[in-house]
C-alpha cells in the first residue's frame, strides 16, 4: 500500500504497544500521536526514559509489527514513511523500505561485528543487497563515507575492538548511511558517549545531513544537543507528544508542565554559563 504524499513521514493518530501473554498486560507506547517530517527536514525528539521516543524511532525505521515480543506493535492509527504505509506492511514491502531508511539504534557502536574490519562492517549492508556489487566500487563508497564521518582511511582495515567508543559510534553512522538513505534514524546517538566528544558525533549527523539532504528522525535525551541538528524540536512525555514546533517557540510558550519543566532547565543553564536567556544552549 502506497499514498502519494511529499513528505517523509506522516503519523495520524498513531498507537503502539508491546506484545504481552495476556492482552490485558500488553504495554502502551506511544497514544495518538501526529506529526509530519518534511523532505530534507530534521526533527529532533526529546523526552525522559519511557516517554516512547525510542520506541516511536523504531517504528519509523520500519522495525515495527515483527512477530517478536520486542517488536513494537501498531494499535491503530497510520504511519507512513516515504510513501509507504506500515501497517501490515510485508516482508517485501519491508525490505524495500528498509533499504532507503538508514537506522542508528541505541549504542550503534557496540553492535558492529567484531571478526569484520571496520571497512567490512560498513560495506556489510552493500552485499547484503546485492552480493554481486563490485567490490572496487563498494570500497570507494566506504573510504568515502569513513572520510566524511571524520575518521583516517587507515581504521577501515581495523577491528572494532581497536577503537575507541566514540570513533565506533562514527563507523555506525557510516554504516547507517551506505545506501544513501532518504531518510536517516538516530535514536539517541551520543547515549554513553563521552561529554567532550558528544558535540562532534552531533556535527558529523549535521554535515552529512547538509551535504546529502536527507531527512531525519533525531532522539535524544538531552535538551542541549538539539540546536546543534534542528530548529524543530517535538517533546515526548508518557508516550504523548506535548509539544512540537520551532525550538524557540516551544520552549518559550510553554504550556504542558514537563516542558514547562524543560525550559526552566534552559533558562537555569544559561544563566550558570552566563547567557542571557534565549541563548543558544
Amino acid at each position: 500500500m502506497t499514498e502519494l504524499s511529499p513528505s517523509a513521514v506522516i503519523a495520524r493518530d498513531l498507537s503502539l504497544c508491546y506484545r504481552a501473554r495476556r492482552p490485558e498486560n500488553r504495554s502502551i507506547a506511544v497514544t495518538g500521536v501526529n506529526f509530519e517530517i518534511q523532505p530534507g527536514e530534521v526533527l529532533a525528539v526529546v523526552g525522559e526514559t519511557g516517554s516512547g521516543k525510542s520506541t516511536l524511532a523504531a517504528v519509523v525505521a520500519g522495525q515495527g509489527g515483527r512477530p517478536r515480543e520486542d517488536s513494537p506493535q501498531f494499535m491503530g492509527g497510520s504511519l507512513s514513511v516515504l510513501g509507504t504505509s506500515l501497517r501490515n506492511m510485508s516482508a517485501r514491502q519491508r525490505d524495500r523500505l528498509t533499504l532507503r531508511v538508514g537506522y542508528l539504534e541505541q549504542d550503534a557502536g557496540a553492535h558492529l561485528a567484531p571478526r569484520l574490519t571496520i571497512g567490512e562492517n560498513v560495506a556489510e549492508p552493500i552485499f547484503a543487497r546485492d552480493r554481486k556489487f563490485d567490490q572496487h566500487e563498494a570500497g570507494e563508497a566506504v573510504a568515502t563515507l569513513i572520510d566524511a564521518v571524520r575518521l583516517p582511511l587507515a581504521t577501515m582495515n581495523k577491528f572494532p575492538h581497536e577503537l575507541s567508543r566514540g570513533q565506533r559510534q562514527r563507523v555506525a553512522i557510516a554504516r547507517a548511511l551506505i545506501l544513501e538513505p532518504i531518510l536517516l534514524v538516530a535514536d539517541d546517538p551520543t547515549a554513553g558517549i563521552d561529554v567532550t566528544v558528544r558535540s562532534s558525533i552531533l556535527d558529523v549527523i549535521r554535515d552529512l545531513q547538509k551535504q546529502r539532504s536527507f531527512s531525519a528522525l533525531v532522539v535524544t535525551a538531552d535538551l542541549s544537543e538539539v540546536r546543534r541538528i534542528s530548529t524543530r524540536l517535538m517533546v515526548m512525555h508518557r508516550g504523548e507528544i506535548v509539544a512540537n514546533g520551532n525550538v524557540d517557540a516551544v520552549l518559550l510558550d510553554p504550556t504542558h508542565p514537563y516542558v514547562v519543566g524543560l525550559a526552566r532547565s534552559v533558562r537555569e543553564f544559561a544563566s550558570l554559563a552566563g547567557k542571557p536567556e534565549g541563548t543558544r544552549v
